[in-house]
Order: structure tokens, then C-alpha cells, then sequence
């Protein structure tokens, strides 16, 4: 279309369509991330911000091209369309490969994001001070909605099986708010070497 001499194009439908559609993307948006914070709705929120940018892309390229129209430089305005076109592949192209890379950053890793490192360590300082533990071995990774855990606790002799329920049962509540499911294995050793 460049190398063909552009085409005419209606700057006002260009221009509302662009401002109607940023806002029925936003709106969808915002109502999406209201509903479930799942790596799944993430993703669709992601494509529909997206959206919004594209749109609002689209809303300046029809202001501009509106400008452009009747004035000085209206013949430039025919190439809107196709310009708007590679301007919008240059945005929405990213968007996938960032969610492409994220993922595949989680299924190499499997480390669980800072944030929700953070909310492990918090829990076990917590149930270490109120049990008198040691420092712990811990293990943890995060599959999508799924947070696996390992902690294990080398102690001295006399622990009973209803204080080790009682220690594994603190984690998983202090753990509860974050919303994943967590398979959690909480062990009290007395033998170093089975902690390792």
C-alpha cells in the first residue's frame, strides 16, 4: 500500500473507532484483573491492555491524519492506513513473546516470583519464633497455580507427631492468603543428613 501511493481513508471513523475501541479494551481489562488474579486471566489481561495501546494508536493516527486532511501535507494522509498498520504490528508483536518468555522462565526455573519468596520466608520466621526452631532446609517452586514447598527442621530429640502437625498446619495457614495451591511437605528430623 506505501509503495502503491496509499489509500484514502475516513480520518473520523479512524479516530472514533480508535477512542471506542481503547475503551471497551480498558474497561475489559480492568473488569478481568477485578476477577481472578490466575496466570491465565494475567495473560488475557495482557492482550487486552494491548489492545488498549493499539487503539489508542489507532485514535492518534486518526487525529493526526485528520489534521493532515485539507491542509499542507494532505498528501500524506493516504498513507495513514498502512503506516498505522506497522505501527501496530511494532506494538502487539512484544506482547506474546513476553508471556512467552515468562512462562518458559517458570517451567526452567520453577522459583516462585521474589514477592512470593518474600511471603515464604516471612512464614517461617514466624513458626520458627513461636516453635523455637532452627533455620530450616526449604525448597520451594511454583507451576502455574501450583506452589510446591519443602521445609525441613533438624531438631533434638522429644518432638511428638502432634507438634509436627501443629508446625506443618502454621505454614499452610500463614501461607493461605496467597492464593496458590500449595503442596507443602513440612518435616522435623533429628538426623542432619536426611535434611539435606
Amino acid at each position: 500500500m506505501i509503495r502503491g501511493g496509499g489509500t484514502p481513508v475516513a480520518p473520523e471513523t479512524v479516530l472514533a473507532y480508535g477512542v471506542l475501541s481503547a475503551l471497551v479494551s480498558l474497561l475489559v481489562a480492568w473488569r478481568l484483573s477485578r476477577l481472578s488474579d490466575s496466570e491465565l486471566v494475567a495473560a488475557e489481561v495482557a492482550q487486552w491492555k494491548a489492545g488498549v495501546s493499539l487503539s489508542a494508536v489507532i485514535a492518534v493516527g486518526g487525529a493526526i491524519t485528520l489534521w493532515l486532511d485539507g491542509g499542507a501535507w494532505q498528501d500524506a494522509a493516504v498513507y495513514a492506513d498502512p503506516v498505522l498498520v506497522l505501527v501496530a504490528c511494532a506494538l502487539i508483536v512484544p506482547v506474546p513473546f513476553r508471556l512467552l518468555r515468562s512462562a518458559g522462565l517458570e517451567l526452567l526455573e520453577g522459583a516462585p516470583p521474589p514477592a512470593v519468596q518474600a511471603e515464604i520466608a516471612a512464614a517461617i520466621g514466624q513458626v520458627r519464633a513461636r516453635f523455637g526452631l532452627p533455620e530450616p532446609f526449604v525448597a520451594a517452586t511454583k507451576l502455574g497455580a501450583r506452589l510446591y514447598l519443602e521445609v525441613v527442621f533438624v531438631v533434638d530429640l522429644g518432638w511428638q507427631v502432634a507438634e509436627e502437625d501443629a508446625v506443618r498446619r502454621a505454614i499452610l495457614d500463614r501461607l493461605e492468603p496467597l492464593r496458590y495451591d500449595i503442596w507443602a511437605n513440612v518435616e522435623l528430623t533429628t538426623d542432619e543428613d536426611l535434611a539435606a
